[in-house]
């Protein structure tokens, strides 16, 4: 990009930080680096002029607006972000961000102190970080912490993008510049929430990317604020490693199940606009049918079969010793194996299906205390017998039953 701002011969050859100063007097409700949401009233072949409210118009350097091939990114009546920098003859001149060349080597300083983006050119990988060149030959440094809202794998992928960084440091007349693109994100971000906060609802399917996998679950960007899966909303089945079923830059569609702005927690689901499995339970696992599950989960009260993808049933330990007493599961089997059990009862309200072991022919006469048991294991917390999100898809049921 060529020299966004000109500084002209009438100045006398005055520094910035002096044009400043003058303005000052006569620019009132202004002041240097302050932002301004302004409307674009004109395009010339030079200049954009913008309405800065208040009766008040500016003007900025058209080449700040200009793509690649030299088109103009921007039309009338569309309103941009602006920076003021001096006020001269009651004419007012913005900035979107400082450019290169001499005036903007000039300006680096008072950019700095007013917080105006600086635009520069990521040149190459250095120790810690990236080396930033500013305003035509100045060298920066942008810290690997600052240069993305996430830590990029692949240091490469930044090298040689023309991008808008804000001055974090600026001393030596120049000779020490740290600068953060990280700040410029961050302050768009915090735009985008804004906006984010009148449209999303609790219930509605959202797009997203996938940021960060943890072992309780994975972090979503939805473009403004970030969302969390918990490990036990990725899917209907048991989930045992998050990066088993997502990658880092995954897109993905989800339902959000609950809207925290407070807390500024937003907590989605995938498994809620999959097919529910438990739809088809009672035609799949009639009562009395013998079949072979793998056991899952061992817990003090039971053993947790997976009988197919999503579906779990329990056989509680009272079934399990065939009439001798024992005190945990794994006296009699262990997670993993494969187990031949049978049908005894299915209660679909509750995602629930009670088993026993295959040739147990005996009535169970642990009824009440198996159900004492699920209760409490439960409690709040979500298994594939139920979770926030089968209340999230009930709702969701019920609204599309409504229209």
């Amino acid at each position: 990009m060529e020299e966004n701002i000109q500084v002209s011969e009438e100045d006398g050859g005055k520094s910035f930080a002096e044009m400043l100063g003058e303005s000052a007097m006569d620019q009132g409700w202004l002041t240097p680096g302050q932002r301004v949401e302004a409307v674009i009233v004109k395009i010339t072949p030079e200049w954009v002029f913008i309405d800065v409210g208040g009766k008040h118009e500016g003007y900025l350097d058209r080449r700040e607006f200009l793509d690649a091939e030299g088109n103009v990114t921007v039309k009338e009546g569309e309103t941009i972000r602006a920076y003021f920098l001096s006020s001269q003859r009651n004419e007012k001149l913005f900035t979107t961000k400082i450019g290169s060349g001499e005036a903007g080597r000039a300006f680096l300083a008072d950019a700095a102190d007013s917080g105006i983006p600086v635009e520069g050119l990521v040149e190459k990988e250095v120790k810690g970080g990236f080396e930033i060149r500013v305003a035509g030959d100045v060298r920066g440094f942008c810290p690997f912490s600052q240069m993305g809202l996430f830590r990029t794998e692949v240091a490469a992928d930044w090298i040689g993008k023309r991008l808008s960084f804000r001055i974090i440091e600026y001393g030596e007349r120049g000779r020490n510049v740290v600068v953060s693109h990280r700040a410029i994100l961050e302050e768009e971000r915090a735009k985008q929430k804004e906006v984010l906060k009148e449209t999303l609802k609790e219930g509605m399917t959202v797009k997203g990317t996938v940021v960060s996998l943890q072992k309780f679950g994975a972090f979503v960007d939805l473009g403004g604020v970030q969302g969390l899966i918990p490990i036990s909303e990725i899917a209907w089945e048991r989930v045992g490693e998050v990066s088993d079923k997502l990658t880092i830059g995954q897109e993905i569609e989800a339902a959000i199940l609950k809207l925290d702005w407070e807390q500024d927690r937003v907590s989605l689901s995938l498994r809620s606009i999959l097919p529910d499995p438990w739809d088809k339970v009672e035609g799949q696992f009639p009562e009395g049918l013998s079949l072979t599950g793998t056991v899952v989960r061992l817990t003090k009260f039971g053993a947790f079969v997976n009988l197919s993808s999503g579906v779990d049933g329990l056989i509680h330990i009272s079934r399990l010793g065939r009439g001798k007493r024992i005190t945990h599961p794994s006296e009699i089997l262990k997670e993993g194996q494969a187990v031949a059990v049978r049908i005894e009862k299915i209660d679909r309200g509750a995602k629930r299906i009670s088993l026993a072991l295959a040739g147990d022919e005996e009535a169970g006469d642990g009824k009440a205390e198996e159900a004492e048991d699920l209760r409490k294991y439960m409690g709040d917390k979500s298994s594939s017998f139920g979770s926030l999100g089968d209340i999230l898809q009930k709702k969701m049921a019920a609204g599309k039953k409504r229209k």
